[in-house]
């Protein structure tokens, strides 16, 4: 996502390469560049125009920093004001006092709002708290089904009446059932309609008068770019929203609903859909964004995706594995599934600064190359993953893999090759030694590069490398607790 945004915005930095400071003179091309970047991006052309005004205005009365290049300064600039257009700050889902929290969900047809409500039903869930999605939309066909269907795939509970029963009646009986059970959040999933028109309003608004939700979020398709912000105002107007949610947001190159929704409507946003998959749901996070959008990754936002999937009890003993050189195809096999089930490489790897100049093609090859391990790891014994060197050491056994995984001997080959040498470095690398960067951090990678860089803290989560004594030191013991492991 932001994939163009990102390619237009590192033309106007280039602008200010080789400048001593910021003037009125120099940053004109710098602006334009800005400015171009946005109108192809398909942000409203208000948000453009006030954008680019708070931008020169700051930049110009920007004092020099010793040691601040021009261009860097200019996107610190650029960077706090995105943040200042999505909203500053995450504005988390509301939490009733007395439950259940209902949150009712409105929206057009065709953005994903039905699989939007089973997304934060699941995200809910993580959180511990207990949710019943409640089928309203008796008007398209298998909408009711396609909730159940999903309530099974999450394991969260729907209460439907059939498609001939009245929408406002099954979402009062809906959220006396919450009541009922004990359930910490109703989600309502509504009707939507090809385009907005006074039936859809006068229901939404009903169903809104019975219920009285703590939440009404608006879900919206970002692909539609500054419309998006337009749909949202007239929904805010007419009906009253206090949130969006932005689906396909991973299928938008552009970026345009997500720097318009907030200054055009006055709504924030509160989640947005990354992806097709019932747990490609993100809370939205403006300085997070920003960062993605000026190719800086997004740090604490990989590191919450690894805690969900990564147990400490594992990470600690997978970390014993690499220190003794015994990480093995089984581990490796374990770490690659694990990457999987935090989504696709190229999302993840575009969270970590510096990695998005990497290209599509690149990505793929490398999507490719995992499959290739896995299928040819699939094709190796029990006692073969275990011990890599049966493999090196037999090229009979090498010609059975190749020949089970449906590729060559020295593909097999290069693979156990590659593999040993990856296993002693990071050996290596875990105890304080790194190949080819003699002395560097110390001859270690002890405490907080974060802190250490004058940088903001350390994302949570984070466990600095530090050698055999950084090693030996135990975490509490938390069954619940996550953390960071091995990838």
């Amino acid at each position: 996502m932001f994939d163009a945004l990102a390619d237009r915005l590192e033309s106007a930095w280039k602008k200010l390469r080789g400048q001593d400071k910021i003037s009125q003179s120099n940053i004109q091309d710098a602006l334009r560049e800005v400015r171009r970047a946005l109108l192809e991006a398909d942000v409203n052309l208000q948000v453009v125009k006030e954008f680019i005004s708070e931008i020169e205005a700051k930049a110009q009365g920007a004092e020099v920093i010793a040691g601040v290049r021009p261009d860097q300064q200019f996107i610190k600039i650029v960077y706090d004001e995105l943040v200042q257009v999505m909203g500053e700050t995450n504005i988390p889902l509301a939490q009733a006092e007395n439950k259940p929290t209902v949150v009712l969900m409105a929206g057009l047809q065709g953005t994903g709002k039905t699989t939007a409500t089973a997304k934060l039903a699941l995200h809910l869930r993580k959180l511990d708290r207990s949710c019943l999605m409640v089928a309203t939309d008796v008007y398209r066909p298998a909408a009711i089904d396609q909730l159940v269907t999903l309530g099974k795939q999450i394991e969260v509970p729907v209460f439907e009446m059939g498609s001939d029963a009245d929408p406002v009646e099954i979402a009062r009986q809906g959220v006396e059932r919450g009541t009922l059970e004990g359930v910490d959040t109703v989600i309502i999933d509504t009707a939507g309609r090809l385009q907005i028109d006074a039936d859809m309003m006068a229901e939404l608004i009903r169903i809104k008068q019975t219920v009285q939700p703590d939440e009404t979020l608006l879900v919206v398709d970002a692909m539609t770019g500054q419309e998006a912000a337009n749909l949202t105002r007239t929904f805010h107007e007419q009906v009253g929203i206090t949130g969006a949610i932005l689906t396909k947001l991973d299928g938008d190159s552009r970026g345009g609903a997500a720097l318009s929704v907030r200054r055009i409507s006055g709504a924030p946003i509160k989640f947005v859909g990354v992806g097709e998959k019932v747990e490609a749901l993100q809370p939205f996070y403006p300085d997070r964004m920003a960062s993605r959008i000026l190719g800086m990754g997004d740090v604490l936002t990989l590191v919450e995706k690894a805690q969900e999937e990564i147990d400490l009890a594992d990470a600690e003993k997978m970390q014993e594995k690499i220190l003794a050189a015994k990480f093995d195809f089984t581990d490796f096999l374990k770490q690659l599934r694990l990457l999987k089930n935090m989504g696709s490489l190229g999302g993840i790897i575009k969270m970590i600064p510096g990695m998005n100049k990497l290209t599509d093609d690149q990505l793929q090859k490398g999507e490719t190359q995992l499959k290739r391990c896995e299928a040819m790891i699939n094709s190796m014994t029990p006692q073969e993953r275990k011990n890599p060197d049966l493999l090196a050491s037999s090229p009979s056994r090498r010609r059975r893999v190749a020949a089970g995984s449906g590729y060559k001997e020295p593909d097999v080959s290069k693979l156990v090759s590659d593999f040993q040498k990856m296993r002693s470095m990071m050996q290596q690398m875990g105890q304080g030694h790194f190949p080819g960067m003699p002395g560097m951090f110390g001859g270690g990678m002890g405490g907080d590069p974060y802190a250490a860089a004058g940088n903001r803290p350390a994302p949570p989560g984070w466990r600095g490398y530090g050698g055999a004594a950084s090693a030996k030191k135990k975490p509490k013991k938390d069954k619940k607790k996550k953390g960071f492991g091995t990838l």
